[in-house]
């Protein structure tokens, strides 16, 4: 009788092991269930609070980084804001730690992580005509945090990918731990996500609820909902990218809403006169912000001379804004004007201090001024705000020029994760430092069988730069059982992305099977200068 292969062995072990898992998981779905504390029904839960409350507050401030950064030139309208805010998560049905903050972005959005935090966009307060409107927003929110619906979604995520999650319950650690555990790019693709039809009639059914409760006129959110839908009509392209695109707007919630508002107690505060005051000092700069959004674009666009003339304009109208002097610093840094450049970003700085992007850029000037110390100081400090492929790559850079290659290649493998045009230059200079040492992390080798039944090995660069010395190693077992080791070398050049068929005089074999007991690999290479 023969003996099992080593491979078997482990294959049936590793499918007993996530065999297992997956009766857990089954098991584990029929006792997940939970009354929704905002409707009241009976439904699955697999994230717990203590998880959702632990994913909003370790992701709050990473998301509000990625969507733009607080809104901090007028303190008091973010207290407002939150102000509100607190009146509805006051008369909630579920308690939660939450959290109001104002994006500095133009885009009009808003939205909610699991635990009760919630943001909205400096772009969308000008869109809204009274206090009850700002109310309908943020008791809409409140109920997609309070109900769970953000968690929905990763459930249903979960379930779709029961045997990914299985493996994950088999081995302890996968690539899907951080969506288990709630990380950063799990938060991203919560707020991101678009929600279902059921949890946005439910979030603007109780949402009403909450307004009411905290003495606001419901028929606010009925007006609020058929602005929305006016707008999606209009097809204007910030309102597309942002808050009509994760709530879709319909005339069934308008008619929805309108039927809700009918059950609810008539009256009810609009606070229109108190909303416009309390906007009144964002109103007045609203065309310098429009000045700076053009500016960005135009140095996206390369021209210079347009952003600079737009950000020297919204600086002059608004001279507490720290994203006006980020803009004029980006056009000296891209003059290469550093000290100029530094100088903006020092003034970006002092006027927000808790943005990353200022500190990166202040990095990169202090980097290419040969300040190396306090450079490392500005980027670790961007990263421990948001970690971004720039800031590493520039660290990368940094540690190598101080002759320290293990801290650059770990730098370099973070920005690689990016698949941006700095992040492939961080796994350009990555694998030029590890490739020598480990080959076979980017050159894969596979043994084939040609006609005449020798051995030949193909060997393909998946490295992003072209190698050359390239060795092989063949082992196999022997006749006798003995482990033999056959080495060749390819002569050449083996670009990126191809691959060649190293010839070897390792046969014949009549039998294909035997390949199993054959493998190769790449024992040495080196980047072709």
């Amino acid at each position: 009788m023969n003996k099992p292969r080593f491979s078997e062995i482990i294959l049936g072990f590793y499918e007993r092991r996530v065999s297992f898992a997956l009766w857990l998981l089954a098991a584990a779905l029929l006792s997940a269930c939970a009354i929704n504390p905002v409707t009241g029904e009976r439904e699955l839960s697999l994230v717990s609070e203590t998880q959702e409350i632990q994913m909003g507050e370790e992701n709050y401030l990473t998301m509000r980084q990625m969507q733009g950064g607080d809104y901090t030139a007028d303190p008091a309208l973010t207290a407002y804001v939150s102000q509100v805010g607190q009146r509805l998560a006051a008369v909630s049905d579920r308690s939660l730690p939450y959290e109001f903050s104002v994006i500095n972005d133009s885009t009009p959005n808003a939205w909610a992580l699991p635990g009760g935090k919630i943001a909205l966009n400096r772009g969308l307060l000008t869109e809204l005509n009274n206090e009850a409107e700002l109310a309908a927003v943020l008791g809409h929110e409140i109920v997609h945090a309070a109900a769970g619906h953000s968690a929905q979604g990763m459930e249903r995520d979960l379930l779709l990918k029961g045997a990914v999650l299985g493996s994950v319950l088999a081995t302890g650690v996968s690539e899907y731990t951080p969506l288990v555990l709630g990380g950063a790019q799990a938060a991203a693709q919560l707020v991101n996500r678009k929600y279902s039809r059921d949890a946005e009639r439910e979030a603007d059914l109780y949402g009403m609820r909450y307004m009411s409760r905290a003495g606001y006129d419901p028929w606010a959110a009925v007006s609020l909902q058929e602005t929305f839908v006016r707008l999606s009509e209009g097809q204007q392209e910030n309102w597309l990218s942002g808050l009509l695109a994760s709530h879709p707007p319909s005339l069934e919630r308008v008619e929805a809403n309108e039927m809700t508002a009918r059950t609810l107690p008539a009256g009810g505060e609009l606070g229109a006169e108190r909303y416009q005051a309390k906007l009144a000092p964002l109103r007045q700069v609203e065309t310098a912000y429009a000045a700076y959004d053009q500016g960005r674009k135009a140095l996206q666009e390369g021209n210079l001379e347009q952003a600079l003339s737009l950000a020297e304009r919204a600086i002059t109208e608004e001279p507490r804004e720290a994203l006006f002097y980020g803009l004029r610093g980006d056009v000296y840094l891209a003059r290469k004007r550093y000290q100029e450049a530094l100088a903006d970003y020092n003034r970006a700085i002092k006027r927000n201090d808790h943005f990353f992007y200022f500190y990166n850029q202040r990095g990169l000037v202090n980097k290419a001024l040969g300040h190396s110390e306090k450079a490392r100081q500005d980027l670790q400090q961007s990263i421990a705000l948001l970690p971004t492929e720039s800031a590493n790559k520039a660290l990368g850079d940094l540690a190598l020029t101080q002759g320290d290659r293990q801290g650059a290649m770990t730098y370099y493998q973070k920005a690689a994760a990016s698949q941006t045009p700095l992040g492939l230059e961080a796994r350009r200079a990555l694998v030029y430092l590890d490739l020598p040492n480990n080959p076979q992390k980017y050159l894969a080798a596979q043994v084939k069988l040609n006609r005449r039944g020798y051995l030949v090995v193909r060997v393909t660069n998946q490295a992003p730069l072209p190698v050359r010395d390239i060795g092989i190693e063949v082992r196999y077992l022997d006749s006798q059982g003995h482990v033999q080791s056959h080495k060749q070398a390819f002569q050449g050049i083996l670009a990126a992305g191809q691959t060649a068929r190293l010839k070897t005089n390792l046969g014949p074999l009549s039998d294909p099977r035997a390949l199993e007991r054959i493998e190769a690999k790449v024992i040495q290479a080196r980047i072709a200068n």
